[in-house]
């Protein structure tokens, strides 16, 4: 029930037999059961699945409660968990691919972690409006109608900050906080990602709010499975 990790199974060779609506990776032809909020448990009974993959940061509680005796559950919430999460889940799920995935993790997690200059961020789409001077915020968006961005205790975060720009996200009580564009520093950069919300349709208006911002390939930074860790791989260093 986590686009990640079912792109993550498919990729070790796990078979998996139903899918979130969100699970675009890979295509193919797996059932779709529902969302990461809300499911068709009886057409999940009906295929019988040996195990149900949740995550604390993407799933409800209320799913697990539906069906405790047959979920697993992680919590990933930043990079240098991963190693561990992905671990057990080699365990549980008897792969040594997941395990090879896991000691990946840990390599780039321990690799030093230099700082980079705002216009050299990897995997930006498209360049709304470059940053002229020093940047001293950053905002990584992922909704509007309300703006809503991610704060600094966050699996994006820790990309972020692992690729040498995350010490400038801007500080929120709240993981996913709501925000009003007149509150945002003026030398603030801002990341408009690609999902959930998809800026990258929909860039109307943005070049008006006067910021430099950029939208950004929102599943390198938030796919936590072998996609985040094959951008890394790539991009950190």
């Amino acid at each position: 029930m986590v686009p990640s990790w079912t792109e993550t199974l498919i990729s070790c060779g796990i078979e998996v037999v139903g899918r979130t609506r969100y699970c675009i990776h890979p295509e193919s032809n797996i059932k779709i059961v529902g969302g990461t909020k809300d499911w068709d448990i009886d057409l999940i009974r009906k295929l019988n699945p040996d195990f149900i993959l949740l995550d604390r940061e993407e799933n409800t509680k209320e799913m697990f409660e539906a069906w405790p005796e047959k979920c697993v559950v992680t919590h990933v919430e930043k990079l240098e968990k991963l190693a561990t999460e992905i671990s057990k889940l080699a365990i549980r799920f008897e792969n040594k691919d997941l395990r090879d995935i896991a000691a990946r993790w840990s390599k780039v997690a321990a690799l030093p972690i230099a700082a980079r200059e705002a216009s050299a961020i990897p995997a930006i789409l498209n360049w709304i409006r470059k940053p002229q001077g020093e940047v001293q915020s950053l905002i990584y968006i992922i909704w509007k109608n309300p703006w809503m961005a991610v704060n600094e205790h966050t699996f994006i975060a820790s990309m972020l900050r692992h690729i040498g720009i995350g010490d400038k996200i801007l500080s929120n009580p709240k993981k996913y906080y709501e925000f009003e564009m007149k509150d945002i520093p003026p030398d603030s950069l801002l990341l408009f990602s690609s999902e959930p919300y998809p800026f990258m349709k929909k860039q109307n208006g943005l070049a008006e709010l006067g910021f430099a911002s950029a939208i950004v390939n929102g599943e390198a930074y938030s796919w936590f499975g072998i996609r985040s860790l094959e951008f890394l791989e790539r991009n950190k260093g």
